[in-house]
């Protein structure tokens, strides 16, 4: 058992009822339906894919997330998706989810809708709209605000005016990611670009989370000054995390990060009209050329996999400069690309840095060509060559990167741990044989390793095989799930005595919680895993409810900003939902 909180690993047996965690330790006497023995396998929470591209069809049987063990996906990285996250929602669970599915509020998409592809100013009247947009979608469960400012029309969006948007979150109290904009006035620099993200998340509210985190093209080898840049933000009082994909590439639209911004203002018939401009075409092809040169060295890191071919295949075929070949080809078509970034060293670096969580940049999607096999090897690389290979993560962090840690990330407070009553998101899998096979060339090769997958547990894998069953649900944030530092591995406890409500529990690093809770007739028989965070505690257990037992997640929430004072919220397995208030003086929260 490895639990997610970072712990070493731990002999026992799991129990699974009604899809939550029932009971955790020698259960050898014990029988259920289904009897699973993984005997020399790792069992463990389902993998969170905080950064997904999952397309409608791909979350129906999602075959390709479940081979590499993930159990949830938040979609609408980068800014994008639906400004309308409720109705998107509904549309892709229409026809079943084989994986649990969230969603972010898209900065990109909200800008887009309002401003449109202009680079121009809002006014205060549009600010606002925007900011009621973000409003809204939070409402609807959005899990934070994601942001893609390196892409067009949010490109154009000043510093100050993405503040002034983002900063309607504030009291959600949730993350932003964002794909760092790097800019020619920066010399293409990512350190810039990590800079803005922090500047915006610290002065939004927010938690800045660098996505799918890389040192890109003539600042590689530089991760350790980002990484202290990051930490010094979190030591003033700003915690900053990351996400990273365990490869050396990247992909995107061609044109998307190298045709100049001014090039692509109003949209993709404006930008071929201005290659079509002889005055233009060659200041475009010069800048198209210096932004090669500055974020991936040299063209011929540049594939175009659904063609087959390199761009420097083009430009000889074609007998023409890197800047032109790509005009070229963007004047007919918008294909994809893959773009060869950084180093080993600086990828090394980010995975080890406590705060950086594993995440695909994929999704559940069906096998195409031309794809990046990160859509069906990111989980299992780690595991197999940056845990077993090459020994740079231990393999329980390396699953805490992927469980806990972005559990905490975006506010999940049932799924990320193996605790009693937490959701059964489990994945199993051989630490002696997991491994990626995607390559570049062949990136739809399955993964090898992962044996079962549970989906609040239901057996969506067996033996390595899609069952079809479609057991995930849609997850929609509360506004009593902050993003917070996670604190497992530190002692922690929790007290509240009110008319209504006692509760005594404590936890240390890789020991059950220990405890009482009593509320309005129910009682806690067996308690399962204690998060903490500053005024913030949760706990899931076991719970003997009018003499049925079952699950339970209880929050004590004591700084809510959409709520004059703490609260205590209450959810029980089957749906119902308890709610209490609490005096100051009512309630202890330490974590040590």
């Amino acid at each position: 058992m490895i639990d997610g909180t970072g712990a070493k690993p731990y002999r026992a047996d799991i129990a699974v009822r009604h899809g939550f965690i029932a009971r955790i330790g020698d259960l050898g006497k014990a029988h259920a339906a289904t009897d699973l023995d993984v005997t020399g396998l790792a069992v463990t929470p389902g993998f969170i894919n905080i950064h997904s591209h999952a397309s409608p069809a791909g979350v129906r049987s999602a075959a390709n997330m479940l081979t590499q063990g993930v159990t949830t996906e938040i979609i609408n990285a980068d800014g994008g998706g639906s400004t309308e996250i409720g109705r998107q929602l509904a549309n892709f669970s229409s026809a079943g989810l084989a994986v649990n599915l969230g969603a972010y509020a898209g900065f990109n998409s909200v800008w887009a809708s309002v401003v449109g592809p202009a680079d121009r100013r809002p006014s205060p009247a549009e600010l606002q709209k925007m900011r009621d947009l973000l409003t809204s979608n939070l409402r609807q469960g959005a899990w934070g605000v994601s942001a893609g400012l390196d892409y067009k029309p949010a490109y154009f969006a000043r510093t100050e005016e993405v503040i002034a948007v983002t900063s309607a979150a504030a009291p959600w109290r949730t993350n932003f990611p964002n794909h760092d904009r790097l800019t020619p006035e920066s010399g293409y620099s990512s350190l810039t670009g990590m800079a803005e993200t922090i500047e915006i998340a610290e002065k939004s509210g927010l938690m800045p989370v660098i996505t799918h985190m890389k040192v890109q093209g003539r600042e590689q080898g530089r991760a350790p000054e980002a990484l202290a840049r990051m930490r010094a933000a979190t030591a003033s009082g700003h915690r900053t995390v990351a996400d990273v994909y365990p490869y050396l590439a990247g992909q995107t639209g061609l044109g998307a990060l190298l045709v100049p911004a001014w090039a692509m203002e109003g949209g993709q018939e404006e930008m071929r009209k201005r290659f079509a401009d002889p005055a233009l075409r060659p200041r475009i092809a010069r800048e198209i050329e210096q932004a090669i040169e500055a974020r991936f060295l040299s063209p011929e890191n540049i594939d175009i996999p659904a063609r087959g071919h390199k761009l420097t295949d083009y430009m000889r075929e074609m007998q023409a400069g890197a800047g032109e070949t790509m005009i070229r080809i963007l004047e007919k078509d918008s294909p994809s690309a893959i773009l060869k970034f950084g180093a080993e060293s600086d990828l090394l670096a980010i995975l080890q840095f406590p705060g950086s969580a594993i995440a695909c940049d994929c999704g559940a999607s069906e096998a195409r060509p031309g794809m990046h096999p990160r859509f069906f090897g990111t989980f299992p690389r780690v595991l197999g060559h940056y845990v077993r290979e090459t020994g740079t993560l231990t393999l329980e962090d390396a699953v805490r990167k992927m469980t806990g840690l972005p559990a905490n990330i975006i506010g999940l407070a049932d799924r990320g741990f193996l605790a009693v009553g937490m959701a059964a998101d489990i994945t199993v899998f051989n630490p002696a044989t997991v491994i990626d096979h995607a390559t570049y060339q062949q990136p739809t090769l399955p993964s090898e390793g992962i044996r079962h997958v549970l989906v609040n547990g239901r057996l969506a894998l067996r033996d390595g095989k899609v069952t079809g069953e479609q057991g995930g649900r849609v997850l929609a944030r509360s506004e009593h799930m902050p993003s917070r530092t996670q604190r497992t591995l530190q002692a922690r406890s929790l007290s509240v005595g009110s008319r209504e409500i006692k509760v005594d529990l404590s936890q240390s690093a890789g020991a059950p919680a220990r405890g009482t809770f009593h509320f309005s007739g129910f009682r806690i028989t067996d308690p399962g895993l204690l998060q903490v965070d500053g005024n913030w505690a949760s706990f899931t257990g076991r719970a003997v409810v009018e003499s049925a037992d079952r699950a339970v997640l209880v929050i004590v929430d004591g700084s809510d900003p959409l709520h004059p004072g703490p609260t205590v919220e209450v959810e029980l397995e089957g749906g119902r939902r308890i709610q209490a208030e609490l005096k100051p003086g009512e309630y202890k929260i330490r974590a040590r």
